[in-house]
């Protein structure tokens, strides 16, 4: 097995060269897509939360007032008789 001439290494170098400069600003690109795409699920999961929050305390809330509602009936009712 002969060693690499200067040339041959001069190629390789190059060539090492030329892969990193197009590889590498494309891997940013992806890992910036990726952390765009990950922070936006992270807001819409936030938003469900929120919106799951506000439809828990809504229920709570229409409860109360169907509780309030039927005692001023019974109450209507017992003032009737």
């Amino acid at each position: 097995m002969t060693s690499p001439t200067l040339m041959q290494c001069a190629v390789v170098r190059r060539v090492v060269i030329l892969m990193c400069a197009v590889v590498l600003p494309a891997g940013c690109g992806v890992a910036d897509t990726g952390a765009a795409a990950v922070s936006a699920a992270g807001s819409k999961a936030q938003e469900i939360r929120e919106g799951q929050q506000t439809e828990q305390r809504v229920r709570e809330q229409l409860d109360i007032a169907n509780q309030q509602a039927a005692q001023q009936r019974k109450s209507a009712e017992d003032a009737s008789q």
